[in-house]
C-alpha cells in the first residue's frame, strides 16, 4: 500500500517535468510513475496537485543559527529558523560548526549538534566546518577524520569584514594547506573571499574622512575586493590538484566573471549568489532602516545584478543561498556605521517563492534551472544527491507544491522569521500549499504540522563529479 499519492501535471522530476504521479511509502519515493498509473485505492492519501508545480524540497547551504549577535543576542536558534524554512518549502538547511582553540575537529561537531540542532530541528540539517585564525598543524591532521565522518566542507574567511575582529581571516599559506588536505581527501572548500588589506585600508580611509554612514558600504565592501580576491583564491586552488571552491555570496559581476573563467579552463569552482544580491543594490541602503538589505560582502550596483542573473542562467552561478542570521529589527538596526552594521538577512522562508517568481514568471527559465538553483545543484554540491534535491524513486520524500492560487504581496506579519523583513510589499506569483519532509506533512495550507526535533543530521561525501569538475552546477 503506498502511503501518499501525488498526481500533478507540473511536477518536477528526475526525468523532466510534466504529469507524472509520485507514489511515498514511508520516508521514500517509492515510484515516479505516468498519468494514470495508479488508483486512489492504492493509497492511503491521495493528493490532486494539478494546476500547481510540485518540486523537491529546497535546500539552503549557507545560514548561520544561534550566532553571536550585538546586545548581547545570537540570532535566531533552529527551532525558529528551520520552522519558517518549512513553511517557505525549504527542507534541508546547512549551517556551520565554528572551531574554537582548544577544541577537536570532533568535539566542535559534537557540541555543535548537541548544544543547538539535535532535537531542536524541524527539518533536516548538516554542518560545514567554519576555521578560524591561525591553523595548527594538528587540526590540519584531524580534517580528513571529518570528512570521513560525514562532513567534508570547510569554510574559511579571506577577510576579518569589520575592524573589531582579529582571528577569522586565515593566512593565504594556512588556506593552502588546508586545500592540500582537502582535495587529497575529497573534501571541498567554503571561500569568504574578500581582500583584507583593501577593506581594512578603506575603513581606514572612510573613518578618517568622517564617511562612516552604512550607507558608504559598498565603497568599503568593494567590487574591486571582491575581484582581487576571487583570483587570488581560484589562482591558489588551480596550483593544487582537484582542489574544489565554492565561493559564497558571490554579490559582484567581477566575482560572477573570475568564476565563469576558472570553470571555462575545467577547474572544479562553484559560485553561490544571495536572492538579496540579485534583488537589492545599494541605493537601498538610503532607504528607511536600510540596515535590513545588508549582509557582508555589500550590496553592489544594477550592473551587478544583470551578471548575477547571466551566471545564473549560464550555470556560473549554481547556488541560491540566504546567508541567514535571523533577528528582531532592533537588533538588525543596532548599527549605522560602515564598521558595526550586523550582517545576515531574514531570508530563508520567501526564498523558493521569490526565486520562482524571478526565474520562471519574470524570466520565462525553465523549471529545471528554478529547482537546480533553490534545490538540486546544493545536494549535487555537498554531497546530498540523490537523496535530497530530486523528485526520483528511491530519494527522500521532500517535496513541496507550489500554488499560483496563493499568489501575494509579502507581509511580515505573514512571514515567520522576524519582526521585519526586507522582502515587504514584493509579489510572488506563487506560494508553498503543501511542504513534505520525508514523506510527512509538515506545512498544510498555512497550518504547521512537524514536530520539533523531527530534523535528522546529514553525513555527507562529495561525489567524484564535483572534485573532478567543473560538474553542471
Amino acid at each position: 500500500m503506498i502511503d501518499t499519492l501525488i498526481r500533478g501535471d507540473c511536477v518536477a522530476t528526475l526525468n523532466g517535468v510534466g504529469a507524472w504521479e509520485v507514489a511515498i511509502s514511508g520516508e521514500k519515493i517509492a515510484a515516479v510513475a505516468a498519468a494514470g498509473t495508479f488508483a486512489e485505492r492504492d493509497a492511503e492519501r491521495v493528493i490532486d496537485a494539478r494546476g500547481k508545480l510540485v518540486i523537491p524540497g529546497g535546500v539552503d547551504p549557507h545560514l548561520h543559527c544561534k550566532f553571536p549577535q550585538p546586545l548581547g543576542t545570537t540570532s535566531a536558534p533552529p527551532a525558529h529558523v528551520s520552522r519558517a524554512a518549512l513553511f517557505g518549502g525549504t527542507t534541508t538547511l546547512l549551517d556551520f560548526a565554528v572551531w574554537e582553540r582548544g577544541e577537536t575537529l570532533q568535539q566542535t561537531l559534537d557540541q555543535r549538534d548537541a548544544d543547538c540542532w539535535r532535537g531542536q530541528c524541524h527539518c533536516d540539517y548538516g554542518f560545514h566546518v567554519l576555521l578560524t585564525g591561525k591553523i595548527p598543524p594538528a587540526i590540519l591532521e584531524q580534517i580528513p577524520e571529518a570528512i570521513q565522518a560525514g562532513f567534508p566542507s570547510v569554510k574559511m574567511f579571506m577577510t576579518e569584514v569589520r575592524p573589531e575582529r582579529s582571528n577569522w581571516r586565515l593566512d593565504l599559506g594556512d588556506i593552502w594547506e588546508v586545500l592540500q588536505v582537502l582535495s587529497r581527501h575529497e573534501g571541498i572548500a567554503c571561500i569568504h573571499a574578500e581582500d583584507n588589506d583593501l577593506v581594512m585600508h578603506m575603513y581606514e580611509k572612510m573613518i578618517r574622512a568622517g564617511r562612516v554612514a552604512f550607507r558608504h558600504m559598498a565603497e568599503v565592501h568593494s567590487s574591486l575586493s571582491e575581484d582581487i580576491s576571487y583570483r587570488r583564491i581560484i589562482r591558489l586552488a588551480q596550483h593544487v590538484e582537484r582542489a574544489a571552491l565554492y565561493m559564497m555570496h558571490t554579490s559582484a559581476q567581477s566575482g560572477v566573471d573570475a568564476i565563469a573563467e576558472s570553470r571555462a579552463r575545467g577547474f572544479p569552482v562553484y559560485g553561490e549568489t544571495l536572492h538579496q544580491y540579485a534583488l537589492f543594490s545599494s541605493d537601498d541602503y538610503s532607504r528607511p532602516n536600510g540596515q535590513i538589505y545588508h549582509t557582508y560582502p555589500s550590496l553592489k550596483t544594477k550592473r551587478d545584478h544583470k551578471a548575477l542573473w547571466e551566471g545564473m542562467r549560464t550555470g556560473t552561478i549554481g547556488c541560491i543561498a540566504t546567508d541567514g542570521i535571523c533577528t528582531p529589527l532592533a537588533v538588525k538596526v543596532s548599527g549605522d556605521r560602515i564598521d558595526n552594521t550586523v550582517g545576515g538577512n531574514a531570508g530563508v522562508e520567501p526564498r523558493l517563492p521569490v526565486m520562482y517568481t524571478e526565474t520562471v514568471v519574470h524570466r520565462g527559465w525553465p523549471i529545471e534551472r528554478f529547482v537546480d538553483l533553490v534545490a538540486a545543484n546544493a545536494a549535487r554540491i555537498f554531497g546530498l544527491y540523490p537523496r535530497k534535491g530530486v523528485i526520483a524513486a528511491g530519494s527522500d520524500a521532500d517535496i513541496v507544491v507550489l500554488d499560483p492560487a496563493r499568489a501575494r504581496s509579502l507581509r511580515k506579519e505573514d512571514l515567520h522569521e522576524a519582526d521585519y523583513s526586507p522582502w515587504e510589499g514584493y509579489e510572488v506569483a506563487a506560494w508553498p500549499e503543501i511542504t513534505m519532509l520525508r514523506g510527512t506533512v509538515v506545512v498544510e495550507a498555512e497550518r504547521f504540522c512537524a514536530r520539533q526535533g523531527e530534523g535528522r543530521l546529514l553525513r555527507r561525501k562529495i561525489p567524484e563529479a564535483i572534485l573532478n569538475g567543473p560538474a553542471s552546477a
